[in-house]
């Protein structure tokens, strides 16, 4: 009966207080983009994800809030599209695979280059270290010294450890969106 009573109050939050938000998912192939969605959204995670090419859209139902999420490719070709899909979103969350240590000049740099976009100015900055599950992954300090997230001005920035497959702080990072939904 409890459940009953949950869902209707669930309903009434969302008829009368819903609160939709736009979130943009970024950062280079193989970060984890798609996979960390697809758990948000409530699905399961899989090892053999294929590589977004352009954008996926889905919506992520947390309580009252309504998570519009676009996950866009990470690859060269899809790189110059991320400031259009940036501009007037609630955060940008930029993923990277805090494991591979190769990858990070270049994610730096990409996010360098999209944060210098006068159009996203004061957008808040969630930046995401997934793969922490694995051994050679970079702690969150370490992360933040590589993409030079100490210099970024102009806006709110914030930098997790995360594991899409295992699931790792991903209350933190919804909680983290959610509390921006109303800027």
């Amino acid at each position: 009966m409890a459940g009953f009573f949950r869902r209707i109050y669930d309903w009434l939050l969302r008829l009368f207080w819903a609160t939709e938000m736009d979130i943009t998912m970024i950062g280079l192939q193989n970060a984890g983009k798609t996979s960390l969605l697809r758990v948000l959204a409530g699905g399961e995670f899989t090892i053999d994800s294929i590589p977004t090419v352009g954008f996926n859209m889905k919506r992520v139902q947390k309580g009252h809030v309504t998570l519009k999420c676009w996950d866009l490719g990470g690859q060269p070709r899809f790189r110059s599209m991320w400031e259009r899909y940036c501009r007037g979103v609630n955060a940008i969350v930029f993923i990277v695979d805090s494991a591979d240590r190769e990858a990070l000049p270049v994610a730096r740099e990409e996010l360098q280059l999209l944060l210098e976009k006068p159009a996203l100015e004061g957008i808040p900055l969630l930046v995401l270290g997934n793969k922490s599950d694995l051994p050679d992954k970079l702690s969150v300090d370490e992360l933040i010294e590589a993409l030079n997230l100490k210099a970024v001005s102009h806006r709110e920035v914030s930098c997790y450890g995360i594991s899409a497959k295992e699931e790792t702080n991903l209350d933190a990072v919804l909680q983290w969106l959610i509390a921006r939904s109303s800027k």
